[in-house]
Formats: C-alpha cells, sequence, structure tokens
C-alpha cells in the first residue's frame, strides 16, 4: 500500500514537473513573443501564413487537403461547360429547323398568293373576254349584211364561225348571202358542224 502511495506521489510530482518546467514557461514565452511582435507592428497571421508551408507537415497537409477540391471544381466547371456548349449546339440546330420550316411555309403562302392572284387575273381577263366578244357579237347585229360580209371574210374561218355561231339565225343567213358563195359553203360547213348555241340576242 505505501509502495503504490509512492508510485502514485512519484507520477504527480513528475506531472507536476513538466507542467511548471515546460509547458507553462513555454505558454509564457509564446505569449511574450507574440505581445513582442504586436507592439513591433509585425502581422503575426500573416507571418504565420507565409512560413505555414516552409514547415514540411504542414505545407504536406494542406496540399493533399486542398488538391482533391480544386481537381474536383475544375472538373465539375469543365462538365457544365461542355453540357452549355452541347445545348446551345442544339438550340442552335433547333432553330435552324424552325427558320427553315418558316421560310418553307412563307415561300408556299407566296406560292399560293401568285397562283390566286394569276387565277384572278385569269378571270378577269375572260370576262373583260366575254363582255368584248359580247359587244363584238352585238356590232355585228346592228352592221347591215352587206358590211359585214367582206369584215367577216377576211377573218379566218375559226372566227369568222365563232362570231356567226353566236348571232341569231336570220343575221347569219343575211351575211352569208352577201360572202363569195364559196367562203360561204366553207363556213356554212363548219357552222352545222358546232353544237347549238343559245342567240345571244335572248341572253
Amino acid at each position: 500500500m505505501d509502495k503504490e502511495l509512492e508510485l502514485e506521489e512519484k507520477r504527480h510530482s513528475r506531472l507536476q514537473w513538466f507542467l511548471f518546467v515546460i509547458v507553462i514557461p513555454l505558454i509564457v514565452a509564446l505569449i511574450f513573443v507574440f505581445v513582442i511582435l504586436k507592439v513591433a507592428g509585425v502581422n503575426v497571421g500573416q507571418a504565420i501564413q507565409e512560413h505555414a508551408p516552409k514547415i514540411p507537415w504542414i505545407s504536406k497537409s494542406d496540399k493533399t487537403g486542398d488538391k482533391p477540391d480544386l481537381k474536383m471544381y475544375e472538373n465539375k466547371i469543365s462538365s457544365l461547360q461542355s453540357s452549355i456548349k452541347s445545348e446551345k449546339a442544339k438550340i442552335s440546330q433547333l432553330e435552324s429547323i424552325i427558320d427553315s420550316r418558316d421560310k418553307t411555309i412563307n415561300e408556299k403562302d407566296m406560292d399560293n398568293q401568285n397562283l390566286q392572284k394569276e387565277i384572278n387575273e385569269l378571270k378577269q381577263s375572260s370576262e373583260e373576254n366575254k363582255r368584248s366578244f359580247k359587244e363584238i357579237v352585238a356590232t355585228y347585229e346592228t352592221m347591215s349584211p352587206g358590211k359585214a360580209a367582206p369584215i367577216l371574210s377576211k377573218l379566218s374561218d375559226e372566227e369568222a364561225v365563232k362570231i356567226l355561231s353566236s348571232v341569231t339565225s336570220d343575221t347569219v343567213a343575211a351575211i352569208l348571202q352577201k360572202m363569195d358563195p364559196a367562203k360561204a359553203a366553207s363556213l356554212t360547213e363548219k357552222l352545222t358542224a358546232q353544237p347549238v348555241q343559245q342567240d345571244v340576242a335572248g341572253n
């Protein structure tokens, strides 16, 4: 029992000796140095940062701790940049497709508009031609057979037949009587081959 107490007292005495002789004086010395450096205007924090990499175990610890994080962020940034570039390319491609479709639609609309315009112009021209032809037929109806016969004789058979098939049968007979017999016979033959049309005077 006495031996155990002696051993315990020795341990306490050694710990006290370590604290009072090494630890406490070291702490006091560090505080003293820190105060002196502070009074001298030295930035202790900056000095520690500058000299820390020179200490082997600290610099090694920093390097092993920072490098993986930086590499990870670099990889993430690179991946994001690649994704953004890919998305931009897709957007550009889709915009090109839309522009192409819009252009095609606009071209079709223009074609339809041009076709409709041509149809309207043809209809208008046809109506004008019909009115003009009716006016010509009405002129021959009112013209004397002696004047109408020489004019029709100078026209082609097709034109003459077209006009004669549109006037009344009495007018046709009167005009043919004033024509050269051969011309009248030719026109009569072609008139009989024409479909029966309603007299203009009855329209």
